[in-house]
């Protein structure tokens, strides 16, 4: 951020007083520019024995799997977030059961919501896939899933469906996992 958004002085990065982190701050008009975290909200859809996965049409990772997820809107739901992704990318209604996977990435400043959701009819690719379908186990495209918050919650479910128990799953993934998991590139 270089401009106040308020009244167009430039800003600088400091701790305001009374804080403890440093936040974006005009000395013209006294804002304080606060910044916090993004919700990527969406769904792992299943079908039977199948997962619905979309390749992705837009950057980043362009051509890679992923589950149907995007930003949460204003004035909307987590749950309304990510059945409205999951119509967006996939042309699909799904029947949301339950938070299953939160994800902190705090080296990017976001946080993955995924929804357990059985498919409630068919689908098709939307404008921010390539194309969509639905996957067994062992048809996973593994080493082309578009992220790393994407990979563990496969695994958690293909874990938990040997139990037949999705409890949530809270994890982070920090920067060298995502370095790991991206490689150097």
């Amino acid at each position: 951020m270089n401009f106040c958004s308020h009244c167009g002085h430039t800003v600088h990065f400091a701790i305001p007083e009374g804080d403890d982190r440093p936040r974006y701050m005009c000395e013209a008009c006294g804002t304080i520019h606060y910044q916090n975290p993004r919700i990527v909200a969406g769904t792992l859809p299943v079908k039977g024995s199948k997962v619905l996965l979309c390749r992705r049409a837009i950057a980043p990772r362009k051509g890679f799997w992923t589950l149907p997820a995007g930003f949460m809107e204003n004035a909307e739901t987590t749950v309304e977030a990510a059945a409205r992704e999951t119509l967006e990318e996939a042309c699909a209604e799904v029947a949301i059961h339950g938070l299953y996977t939160l994800i902190n990435l705090p080296h990017i400043n976001q946080v993955y919501m995924i929804f357990l959701a059985d498919l409630a009819g068919g689908f098709d690719a939307g404008s921010e896939s390539l194309e969509v379908a639905l996957f067994e186990e062992h048809e996973i495209p593994w080493d082309e899933l578009a992220f790393p918050t994407i990979e563990r919650t496969l695994r958690h479910f293909y874990a938990d469906r040997h139990h037949d128990d999705f409890p949530l799953h809270i994890s982070d993934i920090t920067a060298e996992d995502r370095e790991r998991y991206f490689g150097s590139a």
